[in-house]
């Protein structure tokens, strides 16, 4: 990060070499002092100017200046900053005087950073590999697919690239608060808190903000990048920029928060890119969802209230001085635009203890965070003369809370740090607290249970099968309709075309038996409607003649792409030259046009490298290429890549790379 400049973190002390010509400096017959400014109106009671002197003791807590040696007309200067200095770039100058005269020099610039390393900064971190992994990774994997899939896809945050840290620092200084009152903006710019929801505002564009990123989900991406088509944010800052900060087209959830991610890292703020799955989002603050659907099986009259597939945010660490104590450690940071928290789209810092608490007066916005991963779903039966039903269905909102883990590429499940164990008293604590009745339908022993199930994997380009697994958990036998209906689907709940459907209407359930209905679901009918996110939603509708009850189930399926298939070859090592072989099948029955690979990798690809194929892919035939690159970093890295085409979009591979330092 610091080849063209001199960026060091808060708290850790730096060394200049001052060279006098003519003579040598003395001791007592000439002064030194410093004077360190950030921000366009530097004043010492905001914290952004410091004058300070060289010293041979220096005071804990400021800006200090101790000579360590001195050869000649040569001097060593270690300077320091506090632990709780603003975080930007600075002007340095050095005021020179003697008994007669006195002279100002403009030593140059540096950037100062937030330091997890030092046990005083509000971001400290203990453990060496959670500051490798949430401040120093340059990639990581951001969980997606659904709750009974769950999927990872490659993201190259790419922290320390070329021109990100200078992208992160222009950010700052356009945000509103800055355009507002500049001395203030940069006298808060101490506190990991306001950084935080500076950038989780920045990051979107809603505010008409000069933000990042535009979001969109309704699959027409054509005047833009679908948000699928992202394997990185170096590639998205860059592109922001060079629009003269103008947004980005297009994001969605895990886009923002891997932008988000990337910035707070730049900074020097831990972070993670945390998944949710079956997230809830409560525009009304009743904590309920309610799901209508029509005796079809087909959802109707939508309340603005939603269900996500999955949903992903930040989690920043830092300290909450400005709370009660108990609330350090992990803040929820969402940059996603959905409400509007103090009349700007943000969302958090948001403890994550205060949310597993129920604590829903602490700020920042623990009523939101908090439904996203508690809200009870109530679905509605609309019949035909209008009249509504309840039916049953278990608690599903909140599911398998998942982050990459520390030095490795699996999936680390955090829900319970969001969340006490379903159904203990220690829930039912934190309900009545939030003010929230749990219904506590769960799974009776009692009546007719459904579930669905999938046989085997359900690939794209193949016809598969789901089933309704019914079981009569009684002693009596009940005559029933059963109504099953599979669409295409996106990630955020939206629903499109039917791909499937069945209606049995006199399904007789035997006492104490299970019974298996299965629906054959064709390429040829989910293939031209499948979205980006690779979505099918299957809802079975059980109705009982008698009673006139309904069971409810419902799967996402998640339809697997092709595996990418990536081979390195040459001996991985520092400045030496070698091959990528990269190679995917096409898996349908018809030719794959507009083939196009993007590669790219924090300190292997400098940059994205994109190849256009010039002929179609048959089906099963290969698509493939070779692409040369000269690593310019040793470590551990991550060559991704990303595949689209005309009928095949968004598929994501990578590859771990060691590649071994240069010999000494």
């Amino acid at each position: 990060m610091g080849s063209q400049q001199l960026v060091v973190r808060r708290g850790q002390p730096f060394t200049i070499t001052l060279n006098f010509t003519g003579r040598g400096y003395e001791e007592g017959v000439d002064k030194l002092a410093f004077n360190v400014e950030t921000g366009p109106c530097p004043i010492e009671t905001s914290g952004t100017r410091s004058h300070f002197t060289l010293t041979d003791c220096p005071e804990e807590g400021t800006w200090n200046a101790v000579l360590q040696q001195q050869d000649g007309a040569v001097l060593c200067v270690s300077l320091c900053s506090p632990s709780n200095a603003r975080v930007g770039r600075y002007r340095l100058t050095l005021e020179a005087s003697t008994e007669y005269q006195g002279s100002s020099f403009h030593l140059g610039d540096f950037v100062l950073l937030f330091n997890a390393w030092h046990p005083e900064d509000a971001v400290y971190l203990q453990e060496e590999d959670e500051r490798r992994e949430y401040v120093l990774s340059q990639q990581g994997l951001i969980y997606m697919g659904s709750r009974d899939y769950m999927t990872s896809t490659p993201w190259n945050f790419g922290q320390f690239e070329d021109e990100i840290l200078a992208i992160c620092l222009e950010m700052l200084d356009i945000n509103p608060k800055f355009l507002q009152d500049q001395n203030l903006d940069c006298s808060h710019r101490n506190d990991p808190v306001y950084i935080g929801r500076v950038v989780s505002a920045m990051v979107n564009c809603n505010d008409e903000d000069h933000g990042v990123l535009l979001g969109r989900w309704d699959n027409h991406y054509e005047d833009g990048m679908s948000p699928m088509a992202w394997i990185g944010s170096v590639d998205i800052l860059k592109r922001w920029r060079r629009l003269g900060c103008q947004p980005v087209k297009y994001g969605q959830c895990w886009v923002f928060a891997a932008v988000a991610c990337t910035v707070m890292r730049c900074l020097g703020v831990p972070c993670r890119v945390v998944t949710n799955y079956n997230s809830a989002h409560d525009t009304n603050g009743n904590l309920v969802i309610d799901r209508y659907l029509s005796e079809e099986g087909v959802e109707e009259r939508r309340s603005r209230d939603m269900i996500w597939n999955f949903h992903c945010w930040v989690e920043c660490w830092m300290t909450r001085p400005d709370l009660a104590p108990g609330y350090d450690g992990w803040q929820a940071l969402d940059p996603t635009p959905q409400e509007k928290s103090e009349g700007v789209y943000c969302c958090g810092p948001a403890p994550v203890k205060a949310i597993k608490e129920g604590d829903l007066q602490v700020q920042y916005d623990i009523p939101f965070v908090f439904a996203e991963v508690n809200a009870d779903v109530v679905y509605w039966i609309v019949q035909s003369d209008g009249e509504q039903k309840k039916s049953t269905h278990s608690s599903m909102v909140g599911k398998n809370i998942s982050t990459k883990s520390v030095g490795r590429d699996s999936r680390e499940d955090i829900t319970h740090t969001y969340k006490y164990p379903e159904g203990s008293e220690k829930e039912r604590e934190v309900f009545s607290k939030a003010e929230h009745e749990k219904s506590s339908l769960g799974e009776q022993d009692e009546g007719l249970h459904m579930r669905i199930k999938l046989s085997e994997g359900a690939n794209n380009g193949s016809d598969f099968d789901v089933f309704a697994v019914i079981s009569n958990d009684t002693d009596r036998e009940h005559e029933c309709r059963l109504r099953l209906c599979a669409r295409t689907a996106s990630y955020n709940g939206e629903v499109g075309p039917q791909c499937g459907s069945k209606d049995l209407l006199n399904l007789t359930l035997q006492p104490r038996m299970a019974q298996s209905v299965p629906l054959r679901i064709l390429y040829e009918q989910y293939g031209p409607n499948l979205t980006q996110d690779n979505m099918i939603k299957v809802v079975a509708l059980l109705t009982e003649y008698e009673s006139g009850d309904s069971v409810v189930a419902i799967r996402d399926v998640y339809i697997q792409n092709p595996e990418i298939k990536i081979r390195i070859l040459g001996e991985p090592m520092q400045e030496r030259k070698l091959v990528a072989e990269i190679t995917l099948v096409n898996p349908l029955a018809e030719p794959l046009n507009n083939c196009t690979f993007v590669v790219e990798g924090a300190g292997l690809t400098e940059g994205q490298r994109i190849e256009e194929l010039e002929d179609p892919v048959e089906p099963q035939a290969e698509a493939k290429f070779r692409m040369e690159f000269v690593p310019r970093q040793a470590g551990l890295r991550k060559l991704m890549v990303d595949f689209e085409s005309d009928k095949l979009t968004g598929v994501k591979g990578y590859r771990n790379v060691i590649i071994a330092p240069l010999p000494k």
